[in-house]
């Protein structure tokens, strides 16, 4: 069985992200890390197959994903929706947060993603 998760091939990948991370995923970081949030442990810059997940809780198999406005262009969108799908068919649920909620509402993006967990 091919290895999805992790690969090393994505590695120096991942540690750049993580390097330079944005102020929205530093404060979502924050808040995810240390199991602080539920209880649960999430990662940062996480890979599944080619693609680099923002944060991913693997007993939730639950994708979290950071958007800047990189990602209102047309062209940005399909690949987001195609990533998307590849990686929700692999049993994964996705997330997806605009920078915008979460410089403004913190707390409501937090119970947002809680409400979406009972779900799963």
């Amino acid at each position: 069985m091919t290895q999805i998760f992790n690969k090393h091939s994505q590695l120096d990948k991942r540690r750049i992200l993580r390097q330079r991370q944005t102020k929205t995923e530093e404060i979502m970081w924050n808040n995810l890390r240390n199991r602080k949030f539920l209880g649960y442990k999430f990662k940062r810059q996480y890979s599944v197959s080619c693609f680099v997940l923002d944060f991913y809780c693997s007993e939730l198999k639950l994708a979290i994903e950071v958007d800047g406005k990189y990602h209102d262009n047309e062209e940005i969108k399909k690949y987001d929706r195609d990533r998307q799908e590849y990686i929700e068919s692999l049993g994964i649920k996705v997330i997806r947060i605009k920078n915008e909620e979460i410089i403004s509402d913190l707390k409501n993006v937090l119970r947002s993603i809680e409400e979406q967990i009972k779900y799963l």
